[in-house]
């Protein structure tokens, strides 16, 4: 750093507050981080560390005091040169991804970032490394292969690997295909895979979203329209199912159209013709017929709302798409894949890496938005982060303060046996039954969550 240099304000500030601080205040807040920190003097050899870098070593301080840090490393994958470096510039690292061996011989991922110890004359004593652990979405990443990708969705969870599937199946049928799902879950995602999977391919698709125009509009976007057909209809205009000869048609939002629309998308199913408003001629299409909606269909067709006729064609075949919520373990696939586009979009290099906290507090959240509320959250942090590594900070208010709601609910329901099982299962669910990402989101340790699942007699569903 410039001795010259004007202290930062911020830095003034806390300085002058850690003045106040007692000591085992100051300690305590150590403690508490999820983040290990572990301080090495100007030899690289290890003076002590926290609590969170005992957990994650699956090693006590006191075991590794005095010891060289490239131990914790293997001789072959010690950063040296870079720590070296670092220690001789005081510049500091951000966001180095590097294996670590931890406890019962295995090794794991971390993301390394480092800052410069100084005596209170401002000489180096040494330098602090902070730790977050990434071995699980690391290790999530890395099991990704061919099979986890369709199109430009993403997925290894057992319902998106069955979705993929189906799409697979349905791709060269020329079946009606309703698509359903939450808003934000990629509902126009699966119709392009499903037209890109099957012998359509070379023809067009065409998207047409039926919420966003009125019932007049709609059918002469749909149908197109003769001239003179009604006011403004100066000229004969081909409507969107012509354009879509030869390929697939995707209505989105097909839950909003009114029963006389119905009525004419149920001839184009029947007898695959369309007639232009205000025209009494039959155009014949070949045109594969994909919708979409987030509404409860059932109910609109209980309350005279949607044909039961035109229920039953629209819905040949159903594919349903889970929300974000329900798989957890996606998330770190996604979070490289939207990055990635995100970056090519803006033109960048390469996208950033993205912090041990923000990745738990984005696998926490709840994604009432889905994967379109992912890549809303992704592009303000890289706005905030510009271009650096992604903190927890960077995300947006809702998903940087959220501590897990999981977490904060077990501890009020100890006493309520129901509700402690009701938890239980709803963590087990989200985390595909993988008991140490279960146990996080709930705040226990996997030993608790084991003798719990025994309490409720909770078997995984291949024991059941």
């Amino acid at each position: 750093m410039n001795r010259e240099q004007e202290p930062n304000p911020r830095t003034v500030s806390i300085a002058r507050l850690l003045s106040q601080v007692r000591l085992e205040s100051f300690l305590a807040l150590l403690s508490s981080l999820s983040e290990g920190i572990i301080a090495v003097d100007a030899d690289l050899r290890i003076m002590t560390m926290n609590r969170a870098a005992e957990r994650i070593l699956g090693r006590e301080a006191g075991m590794l005091t005095g010891t060289r840090v490239c131990d914790l490393f293997g001789a072959s994958l010690c950063p040296r040169d870079t720590l070296e470096a670092a220690l001789r510039s005081g510049e500091p690292i951000v966001g180095f991804q590097t294996t670590v061996d931890m406890t019962g011989g295995r090794q794991g991922e971390v993301l390394l970032s480092t800052t410069l110890l100084e005596d209170r004359h401002g000489r180096a004593l040494g330098m602090a490394l902070i730790m977050g652990d990434v071995t699980e979405v690391t290790d999530l990443r890395r099991r990704m292969n061919p099979r986890h990708r369709l199109g430009r969705l993403v997925g290894r969870d057992r319902r998106m690997l069955e979705l993929f599937a189906l799409i697979g199946n349905v791709a060269d049928s020329d079946a009606s295909v309703l698509i359903r799902g939450e808003s934000g879950t990629g509902k126009e995602l699966v119709a392009r895979a499903i037209h890109e999977s099957g012998s359509r391919a070379g023809g067009p698709f065409i998207q047409v979203n039926c919420s966003a125009l009125s019932e007049t509009l709609l059918e002469s976007e749909l149908f197109g329209h003769v001239r003179g057909a009604y006011t403004g209809a100066v000229q004969d205009r081909v409507g969107r199912f012509e354009e879509a000869d030869g390929g697939s048609i995707f209505l989105d939002e097909i839950g909003d159209v009114s029963p006389v629309v119905q009525v004419k998308l149920l001839r184009v199913l029947q007898e695959r013709v369309i007639e232009r408003v205000g025209e009494n001629r039959p155009r014949p299409v070949n045109v594969r017929v994909i919708s979409a909606t987030n509404r409860d269909l059932e109910h609109l067709l209980a309350v005279g709302r949607l044909r039961e006729d035109f229920f039953y064609r629209i819905k040949v075949v159903s594919l349903e798409i889970p929300p974000l919520r329900q798989r957890r373990e996606d998330i770190p696939l996604l979070v490289d894949d939207l990055l990635a586009r995100i970056v090519r979009r803006q033109g960048w290099d390469r996208p950033p890496t993205i912090g041990a906290e923000a990745m738990a507090r984005l696998m926490n959240h709840d994604w009432p938005g889905n994967v379109r509320e992912l890549e809303n959250a992704l592009e303000h942090a890289l706005v905030l982060s510009r271009g650096q590594v992604i903190r927890a900070g960077h995300l947006p208010p809702e998903i940087s303060r959220s501590t897990g709601a999981g977490q904060r609910d077990f501890k009020t329901v100890r006493d309520d046996p129901g509700q402690e099982k009701k938890l239980l299962l709803e963590a087990l669910e989200a985390a595909g039954w993988n008991r140490t990402r279960a146990a996080r989101r709930l705040g226990i340790d996997r030993t608790t969550l084991w003798r719990k699942m025994k309490i409720h007699q909770i078997k995984p569903p291949e024991e059941s």
